[in-house]
């Protein structure tokens, strides 16, 4: 295959990294936005627009939307796989291709009306499951996330490679509360490797000391310290001449356009 030169990372970056949080928690509010704004870097907040008093609710995003960050799309009732055992009504294996689309697109109506000055997105697999159906009736719904967005963020374990990543199905690395700083700067310098593009998750956030991490423990998507958090970002903003950290929408269409150049 022909190998695309150089890469679209701004300023002769070596790698880039979007920080991304998932939910909407205010958690995120008090706590992550602020040390967003002490380090000068944006991020991408991935709501869902659910109840009958999302308006109200989701008000303070518009804010977080009007400081530069991007405001993502997380669906309105968060489908997920039954085996989470959460009781909800829905899950992937019993809903359709057209109750997905539905949702999706009824959380985009509400989104465009919370933040107007934000007219595209990326969007975010909901537990990071891109499927409905199962067995040999499953399918898979990628493909009306890319007739809505420019790309989407799922999970995996290998960085995103610019040139190959598929931008609806992109990969990502989560943060949990056990990681210290010096972990959670690891990851985010796993974009120097070959030129990637390193997304983080991140859910909830504590002012207290990390989970010290206890084997066979679950730690998915528990709150991550102030301090390690900032310590990740001390780690970018020292680190702006080698790292290009930008919301997700800005990166992945810095790589369509790169693409297409090329």
């Amino acid at each position: 295959m022909l190998q695309i030169a150089g890469s679209p990372w701004l300023n002769e970056c070596k790698g880039a990294v979007s920080l991304t949080f998932d939910d909407g928690s205010q958690p995120q509010l008090d706590i992550a936005i602020p040390i967003l704004k002490e380090y000068g870097l944006l991020g991408t907040f991935y709501i869902n627009p659910r109840g009958d008093d999302w308006k109200e609710r989701l008000a303070p995003w518009h804010e977080v939307a009007l400081a530069g960050h991007e405001i993502g799309n997380h669906t309105i009732s968060h489908i997920c796989s039954g085996n989470f055992g959460w009781g909800a009504k829905k899950t992937l294996e019993t809903i359709t291709l057209d109750d997905i689309e539905a949702d999706i697109s009824e959380a985009e109506k509400r989104i465009k009306t919370l933040v107007p000055e934000q007219p595209v997105r990326t969007f975010c697999y909901p537990c990071y499951q891109n499927y409905v159906g199962m067995g040999a009736a499953r399918q898979s719904y990628v493909p009306i996330v890319a007739k809505y967005f420019s790309a989407a963020r799922g999970t995996g374990e290998a960085p995103n490679h610019p040139e190959f990543t598929d931008l609806h199905y992109l990969t990502s690395a989560v943060a949990s509360g056990w990681m210290p700083g010096s972990e959670l700067c690891r990851l985010a310098g796993e974009s120097l490797d070959r030129g990637r593009w390193v997304i983080l998750v991140f859910h909830s956030f504590q002012n207290k000391p990390r989970v010290p991490r206890i084997p066979g423990g679950s730690y998915h998507g528990s709150p991550v310290s102030a301090d390690e958090f900032r310590e990740l970002c001390e780690y970018l903003d020292a680190n702006r001449d080698r790292i290009w950290t930008a919301p997700a929408l800005t990166i992945a269409q810095e790589i369509a356009a790169w693409r297409g150049k090329n």
